[in-house]
């Protein structure tokens, strides 16, 4: 068996690994974009979507892009007929129609935890039985069998 440094993570491990757990693919931003464009062919990529905006949202420092933030996730994902309205129940809508007056980084946390476990129970393992995945594990295991590092 080849000896294979330390550092390389061969493609096909890496498009593999994807499957250990959702969070793997969605910290990957090859498996992110993978799996975006599965849930495009889908029609509901506004999960994805919503789930990055929470993330990112979190990250938020300034009270005033909190609020503007915030407003911008409710009216593209949260209020009725929105144009990337998700699929939550209404009283978490509810709830987040009252928090989002007056903001805090948890406003959405709520939401972001349901579709969370949507995408996992549902378009998760749809995607890695889908032929978006199939082709790329397919495509990295034919091009890795003559991939290797030029010093090894």
């Amino acid at each position: 068996m080849p000896v294979k440094c330390c550092f390389y993570r061969s493609p096909t491990t890496e498009t593999m690994a994807w499957s250990e757990n959702m969070d793997t693919l969605l910290t990957n931003q090859a498996g992110l974009d993978a799996f975006r464009t599965f849930l495009k062919s889908e029609f509901s990529e506004e999960n994805v979507e919503f789930w990055l905006a929470c993330e990112d949202f979190k990250k938020t420092e300034n009270a005033e892009k909190i609020a503007s933030k915030a407003k911008m996730i409710y009216s593209e994902f949260i209020e009725a007929d929105a144009p990337k309205e998700i699929n939550i129940d209404f009283s978490t809508r509810d709830l987040i129609s009252k928090n989002v007056a007056e903001p805090t980084l948890k406003c959405f946390d709520e939401a972001q935890k349901l579709i969370y476990s949507l995408m996992a129970k549902d378009s998760f393992p749809r995607f890695l039985k889908s032929e978006i995945y199939k082709k790329l594990v397919n495509s990295k295991q034919v091009g890795n069998h003559k991939k290797w590092l030029p010093f090894l």
